[in-house]
């Protein structure tokens, strides 16, 4: 053989036909990417999809807490019709007197009808413009506890617009006054709704509060002017605190009495409950003065309310239900009796069962006096 070579042909050697070989390009092997799931291991590609599965769910859950914290009922206006009025002499008629045991254990003898508006005592009375309902001041040594008196409205409600006149309030050392809602017979389960409630000298104001059955929070969003205390209605718990809104020191007490009173508004439907309270000289001018006036009040037009519990975790539909309008006067009891709460915050002297049966002119001031309630209904 040998070897030939031409001007602009390239040297072919060792070509046994002559021919050119073929062109292939020089390929360097390349390694998979760490990045790419082709060259992950079953270990890590179980490991990345658990790692997803848990962002996932961090996601979901942060969405759902978010739609949570911001969920609030819809209180549309509803249109409400007068349908009773407690006013004027016959205010009494309409309620049936409590007597017996004190189911929150209180220092005081609940006393029935004929002997409350006897002339002995005259603890409730009514006349043309007001009616009060009131602790009894004669008895110099109520060893037993003290005359008082606690009514319930013979007709029970389950939803409404409830507009108190307040015109006086009670106070006092070992006093536990109260204007709420409830069927006694079945409580907890049917609910309790505290509209006005104080104790003692009330110097902190009127508080407003719920208990209920186990299963009604109001760790939500709420649209009100009162501080908000604890948050579960339940009974169970808290030392069946319920869920209780604080009012400013001038809705109860001396502050309150020396205005001329108020008025409480309580709307109960399905979307929640609201409380409000105006004095004496900002009442709304939709809730008519004269009694002979039946057009209906319209919340919607009133501003945050006081106290707010909406439905949001509580069903409030479920949670109450055939309540009675309860009026009273308590004495000592689990609330104004506690020592921490009698002695302590409230600097009430001795014991307060001691102060009760010895003090009977430190009740003056222990008594109620209404202008009217007025009750209004509307389809929820």
């Amino acid at each position: 053989m040998y070897a030939q070579r031409m001007s602009g042909f390239p040297n072919y050697v060792n070509n046994s036909d002559g021919l050119p070989p073929p062109y292939t390009k020089s390929r360097e092997p390349r390694s998979r990417s760490r990045w790419s799931p082709k060259a992950w291991t079953r270990k890590v590609t179980i490991g990345v999809v658990a790692i997803a599965a848990v962002l996932l769910a961090v996601i979901i859950i942060a969405a759902v807490l978010g739609s949570r914290a911001n969920a609030y009922p819809d209180y549309s206006p509803l249109h409400y019709t007068l349908v009773d009025t407690y006013s004027g002499r016959t205010f009494f008629d309409n309620f049936n007197y409590f007597t017996g045991y004190d189911p929150t254990a209180g220092f005081v003898h609940y006393v029935p009808r004929e002997t409350a508006m006897s002339e002995q005592y005259n603890l409730t009375y009514a006349g043309s413009d007001s009616a009060i309902l009131r602790v009894d001041t004669s008895e110099t040594a109520a060893s037993t506890g003290r005359f008082s008196v606690r009514i319930e409205s013979k007709k029970q409600y389950n939803s409404g617009l409830f507009v108190f006149d307040i015109l006086n309030t009670p106070y006092g050392c070992s006093t536990w006054p109260a204007l709420w809602l409830t069927d006694q017979s079945n409580w907890p389960e049917r609910g309790e709704i505290d509209v006005v409630e104080a104790v003692n000298q009330a110097s902190n104001g009127n508080q407003m509060t719920l208990h209920t059955s186990k299963g009604c929070k109001m760790d939500v969003k709420r649209k009100e002017t009162g501080s908000s205390l604890t948050k579960n209605c339940w009974n169970e718990t808290e030392g069946n605190a319920g869920c209780g809104v604080q009012g400013e020191q001038d809705t109860y007490g001396q502050g309150f009495n020396a205005n001329g009173g108020g008025i409480y508004a309580m709307e109960w439907r399905t979307a929640g409950i609201r409380i409000w309270f105006f004095d004496r000289s900002n009442i709304p001018t939709d809730i008519p003065a004269n009694l002979t006036n039946t057009s209906a009040p319209n919340p919607e037009g009133w501003g945050k309310p006081l106290a707010d519990f909406p439905n949001t975790h509580c069903d409030i539909h479920n949670h109450f239900k055939n309540q009675s309008i309860i009026a009273n006067i308590d004495l000592c009891g689990t609330w104004a009796g506690e020592a921490s709460v009698y002695s302590k915050e409230d600097s009430c002297p001795g014991q307060c069962t001691d102060f009760v049966s010895n003090n009977a002119q430190a009740f003056e001031t222990a008594y109620w006096e209404w202008k009217s309630f007025r009750v209004y209904t509307a389809s929820d």
